[in-house]
């Protein structure tokens, strides 16, 4: 034991080392080390905004037009339309997609994906359509931005769980007359529509033209509101989506081979 000074305490006791000794809570050194994370947070935080609004720029300059049909002249050049009785086929170049009006960090964008992964076609009898059944692979439509993708198969649509979409006509559509080549007729298509494992009747505008005697193409802009479906909507932060959006649909058909 050290001897006892009156004005020193106990002599000869051995101090501390400066490596056991502890260093005051607010000392610099304590706070450098208690902050880094906050700054590389801060730092993460301003790139990603960054990239999002360049990402945001760049999308809405690449935006895809709507699907359209042609709009050929054959109805000038005397073609004849000839029957349309029978089956016709989905071709492969067919395209179905949505159109979804979204604002990311603050700027107003519209998310389109498409597919052609369609099947399926249609019956005719003289001037009705009186069968209907399209089948789409959810799981193949693709968008123009990596991030969406995942968040239309993982959260949007779920298409591990439901890969397919449906759409079977429950009532007949009458046309009016057998169509001529490059004529555009008007009409509305009754029918069940499947997405998400929900099933919805609904009623819609379509077109259809006679292309060619041997092509008959089909356009539609079917309005979705979202919660019809149980569709949930991807609403961040940085995001907003709106409640409905638009099923495009552009279908190339041609008779049917026999077998």
């Amino acid at each position: 034991m050290g001897q006892t000074h009156p004005d020193r305490g106990i002599v000869g006791s051995v101090p501390s080392s400066p490596e056991t000794r502890q260093r005051p809570a607010g000392s610099p050194a304590r706070r450098a080390g208690g902050r880094w994370w906050l700054w590389a947070g801060i730092g993460s935080v301003a790139l990603a905004v960054v990239f999002g609004v360049l990402l945001a720029l760049d999308l809405s300059s690449h935006t895809p037009a709507p699907l359209a049909l042609p709009r050929v002249a054959g109805a000038s050049s005397g073609l004849a339309a000839g029957p349309v009785s029978g089956t016709w086929t989905v071709s492969p170049d067919s395209q179905v997609g949505y159109r979804v009006h979204e604002v990311l960090f603050g700027l107003n964008h519209t998310a389109v994906g498409r597919t052609s992964k369609v099947s399926g076609g249609v019956t005719l009898s003289g001037s009705e359509v009186v069968a209907a059944d399209f089948t789409v692979q959810m799981h193949a439509v693709k968008t123009n931005q990596a991030g969406r993708q995942v968040m239309w198969d993982d959260f949007i649509m779920n298409t591990g769980a439901y890969p397919q979409a449906r759409f079977r006509l429950t009532e007949p559509i009458h046309l009016g007359g057998v169509p001529a080549v490059g004529k555009v007729v008007p009409a509305h298509a009754t029918g069940a529509l499947t997405m998400r494992g929900v099933t919805r009747v609904i009623t819609f505008a379509i077109q259809g033209e006679r292309v060619s005697p041997t092509t008959i193409d089909l356009h539609a802009a079917i309005p979705i509101t979202f919660a019809d479906w149980k569709i949930p909507r991807p609403n961040l932060a940085i995001t907003k989506v709106s409640k409905s959006g638009t099923l495009e649909v552009l279908l190339h058909l041609h008779p049917a081979k026999r077998a």
